[in-house]
């Protein structure tokens, strides 16, 4: 757990988290246009990866050499970028990016849930649970009326998201298995097994020399990989340490408001009455389970 004197600045760049991440669902918005998803996140995890390399480089660190380091930043890069980032991108070719923000906020749901059955490293209140249901109704209310109402594309893209929100959920937990690293060497190493992982998928079904991109996506996708990705990502693996996964994951209630604003402002997305209402239980349920752990004891 951080000293005192350093906990306004665990806040504040927990709060940057919140923004570098609430504004990727606008960036890859605009490059699903032109950009086939696998591609763009090949693209990603090798632009962030080279950024974050070259920064270590000059901060005079060496990456690790051991085996067993590398498979746990392979394993990492699946669950924190492989699979939730590809499964978003594939999504919101359906859905607003702030539909895909309001159930990506989830995260710190199935992180305490996965903490609870599993790894039981942080610890179980009557606050957090009913921030579970209060988070769970929000998903249903969201989710749940696209069900009735028979529309299966955007109700598997919704699921799309859930899914790769489980997905963040896990490396949240898994990261805390970096404890001892500088927060940059995990982020590349992750960054650059998914770039390794993604490329090869890229060439054979994308094929991205055929591909056209437009000026606003490769735009949108330099801005994603270096601030939302290669930046946030060194930040997460930081607060990973000092505020615990549950606490980092808290973030997400603040990333709500953002992610919904950024998309209202810069692609005039609107959201019904239900996702709204869906939203509210959704950052009430996720600040019941993360504002009590911040007051007292945030890291294990």
């Amino acid at each position: 757990m951080p000293a005192k004197t350093d906990m306004t600045t665990e806040l504040s760049l927990l709060a940057v988290l919140a923004l570098l991440w609430g504004a990727s669902y606008t960036f890859i918005k605009v490059r699903v246009e032109t950009i086939p998803p696998v591609t763009f996140i090949a693209a990603r995890t090798l632009i962030a990866g080279a950024i974050l390399l070259a920064i270590i480089r000059w901060r005079g660190l060496a990456m690790p050499r051991d085996a067993a380091t590398w498979r746990r930043f392979a394993f990492q890069a699946c669950l924190n970028s492989v699979v939730p980032f590809t499964l978003i991108a594939a999504a919101e070719r359906s859905i607003d990016a702030g539909l895909a923000t309001i159930l990506n906020a989830t995260s710190p749901i199935f992180t305490f849930l996965l903490t609870a059955l599993i790894t039981r490293h942080e610890p179980v209140t009557l606050r957090k649970l009913v921030g579970v249901g209060a988070g769970i109704a929000g998903i249903c209310l969201i989710v749940g009326t696209e069900a009735l109402g028979g529309l299966g594309h955007q109700l598997w893209a919704q699921l799309a998201v859930v899914a790769a929100t489980v997905s963040y959920a896990g490396a949240a937990i898994f990261g805390r298995n970096f404890r001892g690293l500088d927060p940059m060497l995990p982020a590349a190493g992750s960054m650059i097994c998914g770039a390794a992982i993604l490329i090869p998928l890229s060439l054979v079904f994308d094929r991205p020399w055929t591909l056209s991109p437009s000026t606003a996506s490769i735009l949108a996708l330099i801005g994603l990989s270096v601030f939302s990705t290669a930046l946030a990502f060194s930040i997460f693996f930081r607060l990973i340490h000092t505020l615990g996964s549950v606490g980092t994951t808290s973030q997400a209630y603040l990333r709500v408001p953002i992610g919904v604003g950024i998309g209202a402002l810069f692609l005039g997305e609107s959201l019904g009455p239900t996702a709204w209402l869906g939203m509210g239980f959704v950052v009430v349920g996720v600040a019941a389970m993360t504002i009590p752990a911040r007051q007292t004891k945030l890291a294990q």
